[in-house]
């Protein structure tokens, strides 16, 4: 039975890292009554492809519970601890020697974080207070040889930027710009990441149109162009990010690295409140993951994906502020999902699909032509041929939405690096191994 457990835990472990992904790691909040036990979070987090994980504190049951695991640590000092931090480098030292080194290499803890949102509480005293101690904290890392290991950084708001729209004018609010100053050049001089918080939700809480949904979302829309760069943006997490990118260019620091701390989208909340489903929320999460793995990027920072921390893991019910503040959770306390957004290792694919088959990406059924027609929109707007599917081209005919959807739906995927998730459209396309080609309309196909 002890071989058998064993070996179960091996092939566990083996499964998590051979499918995780590097830059998609999940917030492991606190602030609740009812949540699981650590090791049962553990096996949870073992199951998916989460590879990193930040907590809010230093809660040694949980750093403990992730060793042997390979999956990343993110912890925290509170704000409360700056003080302190800042004024004596032997509380870091001591802080250090508490939260750290009882647990690495084991654990594998990569990162500190010193204060949440510092800037946006306007308090001079502990604004002025920030740099000192995430130095102290530094140093003492470095004192215990584990520099270049784990990094030190702080976590900011959104409403550090005085301006956001277009991204490429992205910049700093003047009133910050004295300390994030001095936080870019620890950065850069200690290769530690700037780590921000972006939530389109709250930009759709301002803004509650359709067309801004359906950006938000990464749902099919006809794009946002930057009137000075001309870029056309398909996604508001993009336009976020990229504007981030151009306030620390715009400041001398565009080298130093892009980290989202958190961002999600809650499943309901109050009455009063825009945006909260169970709808929205599959579709940010689950359409950002699929951007993620993509590898696309953003387009001022094309190629890679930055690393980013999903809002969040559990509900935290102790939480206070409107209902929204108490649902973004991905999963239950029992461990269930709360919905499937793809980051399951066994991501479900079509049972009747041999895994050399030939494939081909098309509508499900019961799908509206107005869906379909943004679909249709979206695949055509990402540079594929749809000219057999204008008039006098093979697969015109029949000139209906649902026949030209699935001609560019497919070829879109056919042009992708053919991952589930290429196929998706906001859950209105599946894969399907019987060819829908017809006549002389040739649908191109792939294999798995």
């Amino acid at each position: 039975m002890a071989t058998f457990f064993f070996f179960f835990l091996s092939f566990l472990i083996f499964l998590h890292s051979s499918s995780a992904e590097p830059f998609i790691g999940v917030n492991y909040g606190q602030e609740a009554d009812n949540l699981p036990p650590p090791l049962a979070t553990v096996e949870l987090l073992k199951s998916t492809s989460i590879e990193k994980v930040r907590l809010y504190g230093a809660d040694p049951v949980i750093i403990k519970a992730l060793a042997n695991t390979e999956i990343g640590i993110v912890i925290g000092a509170a704000n409360g601890d700056i003080p302190c931090l800042a004024s004596d480098p032997n509380s870091a030292v001591q802080w250090v020697n508490s939260n750290v080194l009882p647990f690495y290499p084991d654990s594998k803890i990569i990162l500190v974080t010193v204060g949440n949102e510092v800037l946006t509480t306007n308090d001079p005293n502990l604004i002025d207070q920030l740099l000192p101690a995430m130095q102290n904290m530094q140093n003492a890392i470095n004192g215990a040889l584990l520099g270049g290991k784990i990094k030190v950084s702080t976590v900011h708001s959104m409403a550090v930027l005085g301006q956001s729209d277009p991204p490429s004018s992205g910049c700093f609010s003047p009133s910050y710009e004295p300390a994030l100053r001095g936080l870019l050049r620890f950065h850069r001089d200690n290769g530690s990441p700037f780590a921000v918080n972006p939530y389109p939700f709250f930009a759709y809480q301002s803004d509650p149109r359709p067309e801004t949904l359906a950006f938000c979302l990464f749902q099919p829309n006809e794009g946002r162009v930057d009137r000075v760069s001309g870029i056309k943006y398909m996604n508001m997490f993009d336009a976020q990010v990229d504007a981030v990118h151009s306030a620390l260019s715009d400041m001398g620091f565009k080298d130093v690295e892009i980290m989202v701390a958190e961002t999600g989208w809650p499943y309901r909340g109050d009455n009063n409140e825009v945006g909260p489903s169970i709808e929205n929320a599959k579709a940010y999460n689950g359409n950002l993951i699929a951007h993620l793995k993509s590898m696309v990027g953003t387009p001022l920072m094309p190629g890679k994906s930055v690393d980013t921390y999903l809002f969040a893991l559990y509900d935290e019910d102790l939480k206070v502020g409107p209902g929204s503040e108490r649902a973004f959770g991905l999963y239950k306390p029992d461990l269930s999902m709360t919905y499937d957004v793809g980051i399951s290792n066994c991501y479900p694919t079509p049972s009747t699909l041999k895994p050399t088959a030939t494939i081909w990406c098309v509508p499900k059924a019961g799908i509206s032509d107005a869906q379909l027609q943004s679909s249709l929109d979206y695949a055509c707007g990402q540079g594929i041929d749809c000219s057999p599917i204008q008039p006098g081209g093979a697969c015109f005919e029949p000139n209906i939405v649902a026949s030209h959807a699935a001609y560019a739906m497919n070829l879109y995927y056919q042009n992708s690096a053919k991952n589930p998730w290429n196929c998706d459209f906001s859950q209105t396309a599946t894969l399907t191994s019987q060819n829908p080609s017809y006549n002389n309309c040739i649908y191109p196909g792939g294999s798995t």
